[in-house]
């Protein structure tokens, strides 16, 4: 059996403890890719709850086939702004987990952060 933690869990583990230090109040925009989709929620920690979601399983537009390309990550970071704003946040911190800043991550990022969503 191996000890210790995955490097996936050693990277989420250090972005969480960073966010918790400098978050403000502020709700956290976690993000979580799979091979074959890519999920986001804006999450109040203080009450522990769900004030917006997206996912690439809700809706999928003619080109883009897959929920697992920058396509459909970037109307996950569209549809999440919206339903932010909508429930009133337009501050939150980013939580990537343990996945890299870059690729399917980073185009929801970049589209929430057109949608109006400051982080």
């Amino acid at each position: 059996m191996t000890k210790g933690l995955s490097l996936f869990e050693k990277r989420r583990r250090r972005n969480r403890t960073a966010l918790k230090a400098r978050a403000g109040g502020r709700p956290r925009l976690s993000v979580h890719r799979s091979g074959k989709h890519i999920y986001a929620q804006v999450i109040d920690d203080a009450e522990g709850k769900t004030l917006a979601s997206a996912s690439s399983l809700e809706k999928k537009d003619a080109r883009t086939k897959s929920g697992a390309n920058v396509d459909a990550a970037t109307e996950v970071g569209k549809r999440l702004a919206e339903a932010a704003k909508a429930a009133g946040v337009t501050q939150v911190v980013f939580d990537r987990g343990g996945f890299l800043f870059h690729g399917r991550v980073k185009a929801l990022a970049e589209a929430a952060r057109e949608g109006g969503l400051e982080f």
